[in-house]
């Protein structure tokens, strides 16, 4: 039997004596952990350097001219549709990469050293969520700047400001589902195949790609449901105008249930893996 199933018990029994000041102690301490890896393996970041950039260049160029023109204008218009969509991409893609790099510890041995510590044991996944939160905001930046040199028009500091801070709030909360998963699968294949087929349905069947009024009457009811079109139509209404007030409520309201929901099902398994 391994010393992290012996001792995993006691540690948790300890746990109800962390304050809160030393479980963000312990947080601050993880983080740093974290991004000195990030640091000492660079090519870990490729996903939120690059992916941002050929999704940008893919859309606008390969489907900006035809959309554009259902939108009533061209490229330039589908330009400015589109990137405030792929924020809401991008915070699910990222939120993905959390699942399987927690899967990966586990592999390696690193998570059952941190719970024989003395350490808050939701400390190593709030901490893995802050760090993919950084690495989100590296993502949503590199967006934008493509975003401009491709001609989108940021006429709405505040709106933009606004969606990025709403983008990582939902981003944060997806991060629990993927961190069950990384929890719950066998290894981080598993991971990354269960999370596709989540994600690619909640993606292409969302308005973050292209305006929903031509898809099928049922494709059209799965997008009235799915947070993704939420994000994305309320990014886009703060960044460019439009309506944001129902949108805003429904992409909150997603964030929040997610979050009470999957946040104390990651905790409870972390502890409980053997």
């Amino acid at each position: 039997m391994s010393t992290a199933v012996i001792d995993a018990p006691l540690a948790v029994k300890d746990e109800a004596r962390i304050s809160p000041r030393a479980h963000a102690r312990h947080i601050g301490a993880l983080v740093r952990r974290n991004l000195l890896w990030i640091r000492q393996d660079p090519e870990s970041m490729f996903d939120a350097i690059l992916m941002p950039v050929v999704f940008t260049l893919l859309f606008v160029y390969v489907f900006g001219g035809s959309i554009g023109q259902s939108l009533g204008g061209g490229q330039d218009q589908y330009v400015q549709y589109v990137v405030p969509g792929l924020m809401a991409m991008t915070c699910m893609n990222i939120a993905m990469a959390v699942g399987t790099g927690f899967n990966e510890d586990f592999q390696k041995g690193v998570m059952d050293r941190f719970r024989t510590l003395p350490i808050g044991q939701g400390s190593v996944l709030f901490a893995k969520i802050v760090v993919e939160l950084m690495r989100m905001l590296v993502a949503t930046a590199i967006l934008m700047v493509v975003g401009v040199l491709v001609g989108f028009d940021i006429t709405n500091w505040p709106g933009l400001f606004a969606s990025v801070g709403l983008s990582a709030l939902f981003g944060s909360s997806l991060m629990w589902i993927f961190l069950v998963l990384g929890v719950t699968m066998k290894n981080a294949q598993s991971v990354q195949a269960m999370g596709f087929l989540v994600l690619m349905p909640l993606q292409f069947g969302s308005s973050i790609f292209s305006p929903t009024q031509t898809m099928p009457g049922w494709l059209q009811h799965f997008t009235d449901y799915n947070p993704l079109s939420a994000l994305a139509d309320t990014t886009r209404g703060l960044m460019v105008g439009g309506p944001v007030a129902h949108d805003l409520w429904v992409t909150l309201g997603w964030t929040a249930a997610l979050t009470l929901v999957m946040a104390p099902i990651a905790i409870h398994k972390f502890r409980t893996k053997s």
